[in-house]
């Protein structure tokens, strides 16, 4: 078989396997339709944490959770999954504020650094930082 026509086989299979996962539900990202999702899929992984609040990020892909303590519990998208996660001041190298409602975390954590969360809520930032910025002498208070 000549050089040119493998090569053209092994594209076409790729291609049909790409197209296949696509196609087939491979390539969905999960949406937290509301807070009440955000809250069940956290109970999935923390079942004793109690929540008093939830906040959703404006494009549906992770959550705030207030939780007792100086504690957040947090819902993120990953694929067509959600990474949940609790976190406090201890975890944090680094907050700050890139523009109205939208802060940027960054934990210590090698596995998971952290993310940007756009809020609706202007105040939420401010939750977020009341919670986890003051609370961490590291912590840059941008807002």
């Amino acid at each position: 078989m000549s050089l040119p026509i493998l090569v053209a086989l092994v594209v076409m299979g790729i291609s049909i396997a790409v197209a296949a996962v696509h196609f087939t539900g491979g390539s969905v990202k999960a949406r937290l339709t509301d807070p009440e999702q955000a809250r069940i899929r956290f109970w999935e992984d923390f079942p004793d944490e109690e929540i008093s609040e939830v906040h959703l990020t404006r494009n549906a892909a992770a959550a705030i959770l207030e939780l007792d303590g100086s504690r957040l519990g947090i819902v993120q998208r990953f694929g067509d999954k959600f990474l949940t996660r609790i976190v406090s001041a201890k975890d944090v190298a680094y907050i700050g504020m890139l523009r109205e409602g939208t802060v940027l975390l960054k934990f210590h954590d090698f596995t998971w650094g952290g993310g940007e969360f756009r809020f609706a809520q202007e105040e939420t930032p401010r939750i977020v930082r009341n919670v986890l910025g003051y609370a961490h002498k590291r912590a840059r208070k941008l807002f």
